[in-house]
């Protein structure tokens, strides 16, 4: 029997922008350097500019733990200025499918975020995942929404009022459940 578990994460961040600034913001993958904590040491190894479509792949290089890793992910969707998904190929997790959707919403854009996520492992997996791989995951997204408001906020160009609602809801499924 296979121990592994699907896990959740949903984010949902509004920012007083239009959703074409949003959208484009977000489909460039260079950016990714910019909203991701520093302890991560993440970079894209991709050459830019990286030309986003469906089927384009993008590498990178991060630290987990002092561990080096190597991630490449392949855009499975690009849907402009409303949805685009990538999932990862190769890397850490066993299954690793974001859904980014942008909706235009009261004079700015609701962001969501879905990832759906598998480790590796089996039962060690799962007991990895509670140790502390759920906590670096929140917090990487905690990051990521607070560095979001620093980069698109207020005095930062065209919308002069940041967004600051940010959701949270996070939840460990059994697969196919």
């Amino acid at each position: 029997m296979d121990a592994a578990r699907t896990y959740l994460i949903e984010r949902e961040q509004w920012l007083a922008r239009p959703i074409e600034e949003v959208f484009a913001f977000y489909g460039d993958a260079t950016n990714l350097e910019a909203i991701t904590p520093a302890w991560l040491r993440f970079s894209v190894i991709t050459p830019a500019p990286i030309a986003m479509r469906a089927g384009t792949l993008i590498e990178y290089r991060l630290r987990w733990r002092r561990m080096p890793l190597r991630w490449t992910t392949i855009i499975e969707a690009w849907e402009p200025p409303h949805r685009f998904v990538d999932t990862q190929l190769q890397g850490p997790y066993r299954l690793w499918h974001h859904t980014h959707t942008f909706e235009a919403q009261m004079g700015g854009t609701l962001i969501r975020d879905q990832v759906r996520y598998r480790l590796p492992l089996g039962w060690l997996g799962v007991v990895l995942h509670r140790l502390g791989i759920r906590r670096d995951l929140e917090a990487i997204f905690d990051d990521r929404a607070r560095r979001v408001r620093e980069l698109l906020g207020p005095g930062r160009g065209p919308g002069q009022v940041a967004g600051t609602g940010v959701g949270r809801r996070s939840t460990t499924r059994r697969p196919n459940a």
